[in-house]
Order: structure tokens, then sequence, then C-alpha cells
């Protein structure tokens, strides 16, 4: 029997947040230093550590965060 391996997609903040200078969209309509500071705070995912200067959060978790704001929102 096969086991279907699903693998892991790793977000990094810039691909999480909107960047003002680019323009460039993220996942949500936030900016880094609102990302830092929720994932200080404990309301965002806690970011794993890959390097010294490589931070990542896993893409489900990002996901599940941005649907229980917007479930909060309404």
């Amino acid at each position: 029997m096969a086991t279907e391996v699903i693998p892991t997609r790793f977000l990094r903040v810039s691909d999480i947040t909107r960047n003002r200078r680019t323009g460039k969209p993220g996942l949500l309509p936030v900016t880094a230093s609102t990302w830092w500071a929720w994932c200080k705070s404990g309301k965002a995912p806690a970011p794993i550590k890959l390097s010294a200067g490589v931070t990542v959060w896993r893409e489900a978790d990002v996901l599940a965060f941005a649907e229980s704001l917007a479930g909060g929102a309404q």
C-alpha cells in the first residue's frame, strides 16, 4: 500500500505581508511590522527558523490563521 506524501510548503514574511513600496500584495493585508507583532504576541502562528537568516511559516498554518481572521470579521 502506497502512502501519499503531501509536501509542506513554507512561506516567508514577504509572501505573507504586503509591501507598500513595491505594491506587492501578500496573503494578508498587513505590513511586515504588524505580522511580526502578531507573532510576538502569539496571535499569529509561530515562526520556524531554518537558519540564522531564514524564517518561515507553514502555509497551512498561515491559511488557517487567515480563515480565523475572516471568520472573526463577520
